[in-house]
């Protein structure tokens, strides 16, 4: 009876330590950048940076503001397929596939990003064009990569799996802390200390 029970728990502890490294391994840039972002994102207000403004003024060749003046499919439609080809030539910003804002007299295509902000506005008269792009630098990028904003759907599916990856790692390791915690008495109450310290400082400090 004793060897099957060894046999069980040796395989066990293979398979955890397997799925530990595996899935440390995947999270370990993810969880490095998190964590520095952490840092960045906890002193936003002590880290000073110059946004970078680009303005544009260009005016549609008169085939493609012609294609403006007729009334869009729908109020958010995105601009006309070679109307942004030709745009994103003559401002720098690509506005193909986008959501606009379609009123009487003008076209408004909001184009937000990590860490910068763009807009273009169209006369939808005149062909005349209006854009503007600001660019708070890669702190502001790389902070609002770990906030998840503007960062398209690729990013959002990047940070559910990776999320899952450090479950997997924190839930082995774990399970590895218990197997081991025989040997290195401190274990539990380390793990303890990492509980409540921010229990106590949510309780006594954040109001």
């Amino acid at each position: 009876m004793r060897n099957p029970r060894k046999a069980r728990r040796a395989w066990w502890i293979k398979q955890l330590h397997s799925w530990h490294w595996i899935s440390a391994a995947i999270s370990l840039v993810g969880m490095l950048l998190f964590a520095i972002t952490g840092i960045t994102l906890n002193h936003a207000s002590s880290i000073s940076a110059q946004p970078r403004v680009t303005e544009g003024s260009v005016t549609l060749p008169a085939p493609f503001a012609t294609q403006l003046r007729s009334e869009p499919p729908a109020p958010d439609a995105p601009l006309p397929g070679a109307v942004a080809d030709h745009l994103r030539e003559a401002v720098s910003l690509d506005a193909r596939g986008k959501p606009a804002e379609w009123s009487a007299d003008e076209v408004y295509v909001a184009l937000p990003g990590p860490g910068s902000d763009a807009w273009i506005a169209i006369d939808r008269a005149s062909g005349a064009v209006t854009s503007e792009h600001t660019d708070r630098g890669w702190i502001s990028y790389l902070n609002d990569l770990h906030k998840g904003r503007n960062s398209g759907d690729a990013w959002f599916w990047f940070i559910d799996v990776f999320a899952v990856a450090c479950i997997v790692f924190t839930l082995t390791g774990l399970f590895l802390l218990q197997i081991h915690a025989r040997h290195r008495p401190s274990t539990w109450p380390l793990v303890g200390l990492g509980l409540l310290i921010p229990v106590v400082i949510a309780i006594l400090f954040i109001h």
